[in-house]
């Protein structure tokens, strides 16, 4: 009961000092050369991601069938974790993606 307290203090005092920073004005928009160079690094951003997730993959899956062939009775717990694996690793895709589109949309 004590911890449960404590982390509903601690939750409380963390929302009352995020208060004064969600209440700071908005900065102005960068210059046009600035906006441009967002862009372009942002989507080499994307493609480096893209290629690391996709070679990430690539591995994930070969040793999930490498361990399948040497063991086809552990076929569920490989399975399950192929696809942990796969969803992990795409999710650093989705993220950079999202702030990507956040910087490039700013």
């Amino acid at each position: 009961m004590k911890r449960l307290v404590a982390l509903a203090g601690l939750t409380m005092m963390v929302f009352v000092f995020a208060l004064p920073a969600a209440a700071q004005a908005a900065e102005e928009k960068p210059p046009v050369q600035v906006a441009m160079w967002i862009a372009i690094t942002s989507g080499f951003a994307m493609a480096i991601a893209s290629a690391f997730c996709g070679i990430a993959q690539a591995k994930a899956t070969s040793a999930a069938c490498e361990g399948l062939a040497r063991n086809p009775g552990a076929a569920p717990a490989i399975r399950f974790a192929l696809i942990l694996a796969l969803v992990l690793i795409e999710s650093l895709a989705l993220y950079t993606f999202a702030i990507v589109f956040l910087k490039v949309t700013y």
